[in-house]
C-alpha cells in the first residue's frame, strides 16, 4: 500500500491492485477506464492513464480492444517479481521511440479507452518515456489522431485481381470498411463527410469504390454521390460503436442493462393511445427487439446496393 506522500497515480494504482488481490476483481473482468479513475479520485486524465500504465506494468491489467483494461491472467510463479516494481520509465529508452511505434500505443489506447483517452501524455505514459519525447516525431495531438486514422484504414487492402461486378466490388469494399470500424471504434470520431479527410490510405478504399462504379455511364458526380453515401452509411451506423462505448463507460450499465432500466418508460408509452402502430409492432416482436449495429450493417447494405443497381442500370 503507497503512503499518502506518494503521487496520486500511485495510490490509485495500489489501491487496483489491492482490489486485484483481495479478487474484487477478477481475471478477466474490466478495471476502471480513465474516465472512471478520473471521476472516482479526482484526478486528471492523464493521471489516471498514468496509474493504468503502472498496473499494466506491473502485468496486473491489460487492454482489450472493444472490451478495455481487464484484470490480466496470473504469470506463471517463475515469471512473478513481487518485490520489484518496474517504472514507467523501464519500458522503452526515448533512443528506440519511433513515430510507428507512438501511433502503435495511440491506437491501442483508443481502442482499449477511446479517443478521449488519447493524448500526447497518456500516450508518452503508456510508452513509459517522458511526456515531451513523442513531440519529436509527432507535432501535435490532431497529427497524432490523423496518422492514427491513417494507420487503421490502411490495415485492409484489396485483391490485385476484383471480383466479377461492380456491385460485388462495392460489398466487398463496405464489408472491408465496417470490419475495420468494427476493430477500432474510435475511428468514426475522426473526420465528418462535409469535412473529409486527406489520407492515402483512405484514398484507397475511395479509389476501390469510384473503380467499381467507372465505366458505367454514370456522371462524375453522380459516382461521387453515389461513393459519399455508401461510405455515409457505413459511417453512420460505426459512430455508435464509440458513442455505446462512451456511454457505458459514463454510466457503468452495459445496453442491456440501461434498457432494463427503461422498462418503465416503455410500458408507459406502450400503454398510451398516441402511438397505436408503434404499439402494435412493440407488442408484436415475441422476443423483444434487439438493436444489434452488426445486423443492423447487413439488414441495410442489401436495399442501399439495390438503390444504386437502380440508378446504375437506368444509365
Amino acid at each position: 500500500m503507497a503512503s499518502q506522500s506518494a503521487p496520486p497515480f500511485r495510490r490509485i494504482a495500489d489501491e487496483i491492485a489491492r482490489r486485484i488481490a483481495e479478487g474484487a476483481l477478477a481475471p478477466g473482468e474490466r478495471v476502471p477506464s480513465t474516465r472512471q479513475i478520473a471521476r472516482e479520485w479526482g484526478v486528471a486524465l492523464a493521471t489516471a492513464t498514468k496509474a493504468l500504465t503502472a498496473l499494466r506494468l506491473e502485468g496486473l491489467v491489460e487492454a482489450r480492444p472493444r472490451v478495455g483494461t481487464v484484470v490480466a491472467a496470473p504469470a506463471p510463479a517463475e515469471d512473478r517479481v513481487p518485490s520489484r516494481r518496474r517504472s514507467p520509465s523501464a519500458l522503452l529508452p526515448d533512443h528506440e521511440l519511433s513515430r510507428e511505434r507512438i501511433v502503435r500505443a495511440a491506437m491501442d489506447l483508443a481502442d482499449g479507452e477511446g479517443l478521449g483517452a488519447v493524448s500526447m501524455r497518456s500516450v508518452a505514459a503508456r510508452l513509459g518515456v517522458a511526456a515531451m519525447s513523442p513531440y519529436r516525431y509527432v507535432n501535435s495531438k490532431d497529427d497524432l489522431v490523423l496518422l492514427m486514422a491513417d494507420a487503421a484504414f490502411g490495415e485492409e487492402t484489396y485483391p490485385v485481381e476484383p471480383p466479377e461486378g461492380w456491385r460485388a466490388r462495392l460489398e466487398l469494399g463496405a464489408r472491408t470498411l465496417w470490419g475495420i470500424h468494427r476493430r477500432h471504434p474510435w475511428l468514426s470520431q475522426v473526420g465528418s463527410l462535409t469535412r473529409p479527410l486527406m489520407l492515402p490510405a483512405l484514398m484507397a478504399h475511395a479509389e476501390w469504390a469510384l473503380a467499381a462504379l467507372d465505366g458505367h455511364g454514370l456522371e462524375p458526380e453522380a459516382m461521387l454521390d453515389l461513393h459519399v453515401l455508401l461510405y455515409g452509411y457505413i459511417h453512420g451506423i460505426a459512430v455508435h460503436l464509440e458513442r455505446e462505448a462512451q456511454a457505458e463507460a459514463a454510466t457503468g450499465l452495459s445496453g442491456d442493462q440501461w434498457m432494463d432500466r427503461q422498462a418503465p418508460a416503455f410500458a408507459a408509452i406502450t400503454v398510451a393511445a398516441r402511438y397505436p402502430v408503434f404499439t402494435r409492432i412493440a407488442n408484436s416482436c415475441k422476443d423483444g427487439y434487439d438493436l444489434d449495429l452488426d445486423t443492423l450493417f447487413e439488414f441495410g447494405l442489401k436495399p442501399l446496393l439495390d438503390g444504386i443497381a437502380l440508378i446504375v442500370e437506368a444509365t
